[in-house]
């Protein structure tokens, strides 16, 4: 196969001479910012042949088809780039009339700065960036969005979700509305769209580009998952959620008092009581059974027919200690103290007066100063760090 020449100019001297016209030709060149234009509307043909569609606007979008989309909007409303682009445009792009109904409300500056491209304002935005960064890159800056996986030991915080939801069921904890940038800390319990998340531990403490303090935050959720977010970005996902709460101890006076101001609305007692029972099966456990109950009227006046009534195992009982409560829904807290030492619960069954089978449910293997100091632990708001050892009889602190 003969190899191609170029022609010289002695070439087109004889080709003129032979009536052949030659046609020159042109050198296209563009401008700086013509070239810009056509390797952002390049990177559209390219989006498009990858998708099969045009780039849309959405907060569910990815980034970069977010940049395209808006980047699409601003060239086909700039007439003198349209005689630039149209002799490239085969998709016909350009002519494209159905624009998205959802319009991006961010504008290409932000959207461009959050891609890492710096825009030189005596330029159109769209034509001059100064420099982009990898995708690579931007992925791993941005932690606004943390991949949560399985929390692998969601067991050892499965009870500490359990008891916060049931501290919130009986008015033990209040989930306040934020309204602010929240304060992060170890500990911290907050309800983020609509998830309880916890504050496990934080770590890698730095200084971030903007010279502010950050750090890195174990992040548990009560679907079993768990985040490694950076702090900062935590409070921004806060601030973004309007529902978003912080979990904390109710202070709206005392739960429980040995005197009561004027203001403090009484809602009852919690009462513990004492079997006198000289049942061999219900005397083995003198020291140690207890029934925890609540009333909303005398308690005395209670157990007056102790001995006949089932609840209270068909004999008398002595009050051993009672708690005041005020500001708070006696029923739930009630509740709350009964599951708390659900393992611990009597399991008996007795006949009443009439030959029915009655279990008894408010009677627990626990002694009165375990008693007393899951009171403590429940106005301190400590109560969730705790479970019940059947086995030793005393509290033991949950390992996290």
């Amino acid at each position: 196969m003969a190899k191609s020449k170029l022609f010289t100019d002695e070439d087109d001297a004889l080709l003129a001479e032979l009536g052949v016209e030659v046609e020159q030709k042109k050198m296209v060149s563009h401008t700086p910012q013509e070239e810009r234009v056509i390797a952002g509307f390049e990177e559209i043909q390219k989006f498009v042949e990858q998708n099969r569609r045009v780039p849309e606007h959405g907060e569910d979008k990815d980034i970069f088809e977010r940049i395209y989309a808006a980047r699409l909007d601003r060239i086909r409303t700039i007439q003198e780039f349209l005689p630039l682009l149209v002799p490239l445009d085969k998709q016909g792009l350009l002519a494209e009339s159905n624009h998205p109904e959802f319009i991006e409300d961010t504008d290409d500056e932000t959207l461009l700065a959050q891609l890492g491209i710096a825009i030189d304002s005596a330029e159109d935005d769209i034509t001059h960036l100064k420099y982009v960064k990898t995708r690579e890159q931007i992925r791993a800056e941005a932690d606004y969005i943390a991949n949560r996986t399985p929390c692998t030991d969601f067991t050892l915080y499965k009870e500490l979700f359990n008891t916060i939801k049931i501290d919130l069921e009986a008015g033990v904890k209040q989930a306040k509305l934020l309204i602010k940038q929240a304060e992060i800390a170890e500990n911290d319990w907050f309800i983020l769209n609509g998830q309880i998340a916890y504050i496990d531990k934080t770590y890698n403490e730095f200084v971030n580009n903007d010279d502010r303090e950050d750090m890195r935050l174990r992040v548990i959720f009560d679907n079993g998952t768990e985040s490694n977010l950076l702090m900062r970005s935590m409070q921004k996902a806060l601030l973004k959620d309007d529902t978003a709460r912080r979990i904390i101890p109710i202070n709206a006076g005392p739960l429980f008092a040995d005197e009561a101001s004027d203001d403090d609305l009484n809602s009852g007692t919690i009462y513990v009581l004492r079997s006198l029972s000289e049942q061999p099966e219900i005397k083995q456990y003198a020291s140690l059974l207890h029934k925890i109950g609540v009333t909303g009227g005398d308690v005395q006046k209670r157990i007056v027919n102790a001995k006949l009534d089932p609840t209270f195992l068909l004999s008398d009982v002595e009050v051993v200690a009672t708690y005041e409560l005020y500001h708070i829904d006696r029923v739930k807290l009630e509740n709350l103290v009964h599951r708390f030492f659900e393992e611990a619960r009597l399991d008996i069954q007795l006949n009443d007066r009439f030959g029915h089978p009655i279990n008894p449910r408010e009677w627990f293997l626990v002694p009165l100063f375990v008693i007393d100091e899951v009171v403590s632990k429940i106005k301190d708001g400590s109560l969730h760090r705790y479970r019940y050892d059947i086995g030793s009889a005393c509290l033991r602190k949950l390992d996290r």
